[in-house]
């Protein structure tokens, strides 16, 4: 059923968010009208459970209540604790608690989207930005003359350290697709093909589908694409995967078509990204933030600041911790820049961003 939604929205979201987003933008035709016009990609290696991040913690007798900041960098994963002691664990141990989906994963960059924002490769409090279309361009451009960020060129080593981390991210987890295809667990959205060859290849599939290729073989990021674009309300995320209460209509295929771990077609992402570590950009620079203090210079708040100040969009969509469960990823989608200014910083667990979008419509609630 295509949906309409006038309002613009502006997004920050991982490499496999992006990819929903995209795909919901290009088959605009069987999705009906996307409201994200804006895609801020993050860098990301991985992603974490937040029930056994929990228990990670709790082995080193630590509650999440107690952090104040949450980094991953220099091989480790930091804890930064409310009384100003610092727990340092190990990556090898921390990745215990990598979603499984995330092994699979072949973009580090989110190479899909308008612009791309990372700390790797830049100073310490900046961040480094790869323009990848010219609305990215258009705003990275706008953003730094108003004096939202300032922009200075990006050193040659940096360049070459997230090149570095971006093959190595591309070339252990192509094993891994391998290591599962050979035991008949398919990973589909490797499996490029046409645009025409997807839409006829999908034209039946339905959530019972989507289950059993994404699903049930743990590449499921948990995106709330599939929740957000069911015409019939009936596919949920209330716990750690989607589920259905109810029966599919005749010939929808609409979750299929939007989730980012279906078949991609060449027309969205073409195949031979694998082969480039940074994807396909027009520009790339380090930058920080000139009037927000935030997480690696802040570049991706004053970004949507200045998105939603300068009217480009109506809405953004950014990722807060809940009130009630520390530390645990919760969307909203705001009007105001305080929001924004609150929801910075990365959360580093799962969180099924685009329920922001249906949740809003169908009651008007902004936040989940």
């Amino acid at each position: 059923m295509p949906r309409n939604q006038n309002d613009k929205v502006a997004m920050v979201g991982t490499p496999c968010q992006i990819i929903a987003a995209q795909k919901m933008d290009h088959f605009s035709d069987i999705l009906g009208e996307s409201p994200v016009d804006i895609k801020i990609g993050l860098f990301c290696m991985e992603n974490f459970s937040y029930f056994y991040l929990n228990q990670l913690l709790e082995k080193h007798e630590i509650e999440l209540k107690d952090v104040s900041e949450i980094r991953v960098e220099k091989g480790h994963m930091w804890f930064y604790l409310t009384d100003g002691q610092v727990l340092k664990i190990p990556l090898k141990e921390a990745k215990t608690c990598m979603r499984k989906n995330c092994s699979v994963c072949m973009d580090y960059t989110s190479e899909l989207s308008d612009l791309s924002v990372g700390s790797v490769g830049s100073p310490d409090g900046w961040s480094t930005v790869i323009a990848r279309s010219e609305k990215g361009l258009k705003l990275l451009k706008n953003a730094e003359e108003d004096e939202y960020i300032q922009t200075k060129p990006i050193t040659d080593s940096g360049i070459q350290l997230i090149e570095k981390l971006s093959a190595k991210k591309k070339t252990e987890n192509k094993a891994e697709i391998k290591k599962r295809e050979s035991v008949a667990r398919p990973v589909i959205y490797r499996r490029f093909i046409t645009d025409s060859q997807f839409r006829e290849e999908v034209a039946e599939s339905q959530f019972a589908d989507l289950k059993a290729d994404v699903v049930d073989v743990g590449t499921c990021v948990l995106c709330g694409a599939c929740e957000y674009i069911c015409p019939e309300n009936i596919v949920k995320i209330e716990d750690r995967k989607p589920r259905i209460k109810g029966e599919c209509p005749p010939e929808c295929n609409l979750c299929y078509v939007a989730c980012p771990r279906t078949y991609l077609p060449n027309e969205v992402a073409s195949s031979d990204l694998d082969q480039k570590p940074l994807g396909d950009y027009i520009k790339i620079v380090s930058a920080k933030a000139a009037l927000v203090k935030g997480q690696d210079g802040g570049v991706a708040t004053a970004l949507l600041n200045y998105a939603l100040t300068h009217e480009m969009v109506e809405n953004v969509m950014v990722v807060d911790k809940s009130s009630s469960k520390p530390w645990k990823p919760q969307v909203k989608l705001t009007k105001n820049t305080d929001d924004i200014i609150k929801a910075s910083g990365t959360k580093y667990a799962a969180c099924p961003v685009f329920k922001a979008l249906e949740i809003n419509k169908n009651t008007g609630k902004e936040e989940l």
